[in-house]
């Protein structure tokens, strides 16, 4: 097994030329060998100390061969021969661990049992998805920076990578990622949603409206809904947990992700239970629901059949009882040339501030506002509180005044006393300066000081302007 920097994630999905005589491998032999090559890195893994990442951490790659007939380091299998690739383990390590993953528990979910291609693991908490080369090399160029958030922040909406690797089979190469679930499968979705805040082109074609569980979109939902409504608490929670998120991913340049949307009726049926429901019990993840993974405090849902609400978030949405799942996915679009290119020609044929691709601080506004304006919503208060917290503060108000009526009093009283409080020093400044004022007003139409004077008319008499002249020294010396 060798371990290097990794220079490139691999531009193709074909190994070499010598490699297109081998014959390829089925979906079976794919899904198993990502399986072992998982199994085998993690438990290679643990026989490393622990210790804190480095930042060199995050560019390594260790590359290892697995033959069918096992080797001194690798055990024998079933398989086509195949290369694994493991980016950042010691990176993704910690990762596991700040979110409570033990290694056997990993294993387990990942291992355990064969599963359907880009599949969802059979206790639900976790998905292993293809990614192209390029989101894979940017993933990997992502992870100080992912770090970094983390430490500050786990509790986030954004997705929590557990895993990133490369098999190469009989010249196939397949890169896949480990990543956290934010539909359970346990919970039926009567509604499911991916939100951008856009616009153009922006609703589920006919085909994806026919599927038995179809996934629709901005347009669509504007349609459908008109609003999900949260109890304030819960409401500045989750805003403030996407604001937060859209901002960390302003800062990598990242644009064109999206809010996956669950919606669970409690109102249609009772919550529906197997044996997939059972395993999400002995939850294994931390902060991996969408009641966690928001800020602020916000109240427990209230007991719905068994109490087992998945960690759904409490709604309404006019009569209707609501839980909601939701998490930001495909974050790995970096605004480079090509997506500057795409948006430049969508704009010349439609509204540019409509269309989904955008540069990161707009799509980030646009999308906070959507979010914050059509999707969610705050519940009001009701009027009987409404006029019970106005009364409390008239009468606050009143309290109030009750308080600063004497302080005020007292401050003008002070005041006036403030000229029999000067010494003899201070009356002769007084003097001095009324003298120096009527002397330059005697000799000049216009009368400088530090404070501008009102203008008087000729017709004024001496005394009122001196009067003024006195009151206005006065100040000068009290300040």
């Amino acid at each position: 097994m060798s371990a290097s920097p990794a220079s490139t994630l691999g531009r193709g999905t074909k190994t070499s030329k010598a490699s297109k005589d081998h014959k390829k491998p089925t979906p079976a032999a794919l899904k198993g060998a990502i399986q072992l090559g998982i199994g085998y890195a993690v438990g290679n893994l643990s026989s490393k100390p622990d210790r804190d990442v480095l930042m060199q951490d995050f560019s390594v790659v260790e590359s290892v061969f697995l033959p069918s007939e096992g080797s001194n380091l690798t055990p024998a299998h079933h398989f086509p021969d195949f290369r694994l690739k493991t980016y950042a383990p010691l990176a993704f390590r910690y990762f596991r661990e700040l979110f409570g993953i033990k290694p056997d528990d990993y294993l387990y979910s990942i291992c355990n049992e064969p599963s359907s291609w880009f599949y969802l693991t059979s206790d639900d908490e976790f998905i292993i998805k293809t990614v192209q080369p390029k989101e894979a090399e940017f993933l990997q160029k992502l992870l100080p920076g992912y770090y970094m958030n983390l430490n500050q922040n786990p509790r986030t909406l954004l997705p929590k990578f557990y895993g990133l690797y490369c098999i190469q089979c009989g010249g196939i190469t397949v890169r896949v990622v480990v990543m956290n679930n934010v539909l359970p499968r346990a919970m039926k979705m009567h509604y499911k949603y991916d939100l951008k805040g856009s616009s153009y082109k922006r609703r589920a074609s006919r085909k994806e409206r026919s599927k038995p569980s179809p996934t629709f979109k901005d347009l669509d939902f504007q349609d459908m809904h008109e609003g999900l409504v949260f109890d304030p608490d819960t409401y500045s929670a989750l805003m403030k947990t996407l604001q937060r998120d859209c901002r960390v991913l302003e800062s990598f340049k990242i644009m064109d992700y999206s809010l996956l949307l669950g919606i669970h009726v409690l109102d249609r049926k009772p919550l529906s239970r197997g044996s997939r429901c059972d395993s999400r019990r002995g939850q294994k993840v931390l902060y991996s629901t969408a009641l966690e993974s928001i800020q602020g405090n916000v109240k427990d849902p209230e007991p719905v059949a068994d109490d087992d609400t998945l960690g759904g978030i409490p709604a309404k949405h006019k009569d209707e009882s609501l839980l909601i799942f939701l998490g930001i996915i495909d974050i790995l679009q970096s605004y480079r040339f090509v997506k500057k290119v795409e948006h430049s020609w969508k704009a010349l044929v439609h509204d540019g501030d409509t269309v989904s691709v955008h540069r990161p601080s707009f799509y980030a506004d646009r999308f906070l506002k959507f979010m914050g304006t059509t999707v969610f919503k705050k519940s009001h208060p009701l009027r009987g509180a409404s006029s019970k917290r106005k009364k409390n503060s008239l009468y606050a108000k009143s309290v109030s005044q009750e308080i600063l009526s004497p302080l005020k009093e007292m401050k003008e009283e002070k005041k006036a006393q403030s000229m029999d409080n000067l010494d003899g020093n201070c009356k002769l400044f007084l003097l001095f300066m009324f003298v120096f004022i009527r002397n330059r007003r005697a000799s000049s139409s216009t009368i400088a000081l530090d404070d501008p004077l009102p203008s008087l008319s000729r017709s004024q008499s001496d005394s009122e302007l001196d009067v003024y002249l006195v009151s206005h020294v006065i100040s000068i010396a009290e300040s």
